[in-house]
């Protein structure tokens, strides 16, 4: 019957571990993230939510006759700040996890 003990305290250390990936999960969720390309002429912030919550765009990268580039600024700064909340996210919960590598959590 020893086992039973065992398997008590690991649901219990289970538990523990699930209660504090959550709260991790949800700090990491407020912070903001934030990234610039071109130079700066383009700058996206985002939460660890992935959503944006501002884009700055300097009046020097607005060229009408060179829409795309613009296109392709804040497409570059939004995804930068996106990658970033991503990583850390997943460089947080690995080390809560001892990097056991859990695929698809977040």
């Amino acid at each position: 019957m020893m086992g039973g003990g065992n398997m008590q305290q690991l649901a219990r250390q289970a538990q523990k571990l699930q209660q504090q990936m959550a709260k991790m999960q949800e700090e990491i969720e407020a912070r903001e993230f934030e990234a610039s390309a071109g130079g700066g002429m383009a700058t996206a912030r985002v939460n660890g939510k992935k959503e944006l919550l501002s884009l700055t765009i300097k009046p020097e990268a607005v060229d009408p006759d060179d829409v795309e580039m613009l296109q392709d600024l804040v497409v570059a700064a939004v995804n930068e700040a996106l990658r970033e909340a991503g990583e850390t996210m997943e460089r947080e919960m690995s080390k809560m996890t001892g990097g056991l590598g859990m695929p698809g959590l977040f």
